[in-house]
């Protein structure tokens, strides 16, 4: 980073609600989410310079688009602030993070708020299903399927069966795990919920198969919702700590990212890499940048990792790219208890995606602010003792788009 980020604070909602059934729409989303924020952070909308927007789905769900406009018409004090929408399947919400974060390094801007949000309960699950099929290869994907992601998700499970042998008994745990932890966030959309125990087997009746390599428990939720993230410089930051009674060092800040892209279909990723060492090489090299401009030397350096788990699988291929294990070999960190409370490395406090929710738009910024409460000590259950370095990685779509955050507690040196 050129300059110091810092994170000044933020606002999730509750990601159990669905906001049709009162009657509600995204514009509601988008007022609650902003407001939230601001009042969070004790801010006033006069000191929001720069507005972005992160969005996957808005068109297709409720034929809205446009929504840099929508947070001045939800939250008139803002007319007349610059904003803008970004769109990256699920990791729409990480670009405008980026957007935000190279303005501050730029000197445009001191003061800049992030939101991400999305609504899916207003529809049908399986017209949600569809509409989330824009962010693959429309027609050219060539996967026979009733369910385009959770069979794309199940080809990646298939490949590393192929390359290195799977056993499901680890991603049924990653699912058990990250229900588990959803328990502790008051703003899961799990959090309530029952299981047998049968749920995180291979029974057909307590989990059955939804496309190949796919079971129920593997798949993140159909969810509405909304976060939010004020951004500030260290200009700003200095002022703001010392008007709310903290210390600069006591902020959170973004000290290190990565993003890079790659095609849209997945069986040429799948192919890119054969000779590789990692199956999406791109996302190693995305957590790499990340730990070069952090400073930091890699895994070994969190306290804590907040990472895409839209399917089990996704979070299997995390642990290796990651480094907490060998290449192929990520069941070793499920099985070990590394990633688990209290293991070397915790995945997903939150719940992640599987336990948490996934308001598609929402979810790269709901990750940020989770490894800015991790790091300042204001997670309360979902606590890591002593977090003070935390890592997201965030992708849209089949690993197409990724972004990473490195978040740690104090000033740059």
């Amino acid at each position: 980073m050129t300059q110091a980020v810092y994170v000044l604070g933020g606002y999730q909602t509750d990601f159990a609600k669905a906001w049709s059934r009162s009657g509600q729409d995204i514009a509601d989303i988008v007022q609650d989410t902003v407001t939230g924020a601001l009042q969070a952070c004790e801010l006033q909308p006069q000191d929001i310079q720069s507005i972005h927007v992160g969005n996957a789905f808005a068109e297709l769900q409720r034929q809205q688009a446009h929504l840099g406009s929508m947070v001045a018409q939800m939250v008139p004090a803002l007319h007349g602030v610059p904003a803008m929408r970004h769109e990256g399947a699920c990791a729409s919400s990480s670009l405008g993070v980026l957007a935000a974060t190279a303005e501050i390094e730029a000197g445009r801007y001191d003061c800049v708020l992030v939101l991400g949000v999305e609504e899916f309960k207003n529809t049908s699950g399986h017209e949600a299903s569809r509409n989330q099929n824009a962010a693959s290869w429309q027609g050219r994907e060539e996967i026979d399927c009733q369910f385009m992601w959770p069979a794309a998700f199940g080809l990646v499970a298939a490949e590393y069966e192929r390359r290195y042998g799977l056993d499901r008994q680890y991603l049924n745990r990653i699912a058990e795990l990250n229900y588990g932890h959803a328990r502790n966030n008051p703003n899961a959309q799990t959090r309530s919920w029952q299981f047998s125990a049968l749920s995180f087997t291979d029974d057909d009746e307590a989990n059955p198969l939804i496309e190949p390599g796919t079971r129920r428990q593997d798949c993140g939720q159909v969810t509405d919702g909304g976060a939010a993230v004020v951004l500030a410089s260290a200009r700003f930051a200095r002022d703001y700590a010392a008007r709310t009674g903290q210390d600069l060092q006591d902020l959170a800040r973004i000290s290190g990212w990565g993003h890079r892209n790659s095609v849209l279909r997945l069986k040429d990723k799948l192919a890119f890499s054969q000779d590789a060492a990692y199956v999406f090489p791109h996302v190693r090299q995305t957590l790499e940048d990340a730990w070069r401009r952090a400073g930091i030397h890699g895994v070994q350096d969190l306290s804590g990792i907040e990472t895409h788990d839209c399917f089990t699988t996704t979070e299997y291929v995390a642990l290796d790219h990651f480094g907490l294990t060998p290449p192929g070999m990520g069941w070793q960190a499920v099985a070990d208890g590394s990633i688990d409370r209290g293991g070397r490395c915790p995945v997903n406090m939150s719940g992640g995606l599987i336990g948490g929710g996934h308001p598609v738009g929402a979810t790269g910024v709901r990750m940020l602010l989770d490894c800015a409460n991790q790091v300042t000590g204001r997670a309360a259950a979902m606590q890591i003792p002593g977090a003070r370095r935390m890592q997201t990685l965030n992708i849209g779509g089949s690993f197409g788009t990724v972004v990473s955050f490195v978040v740690e507690q104090g000033t740059a040196l």
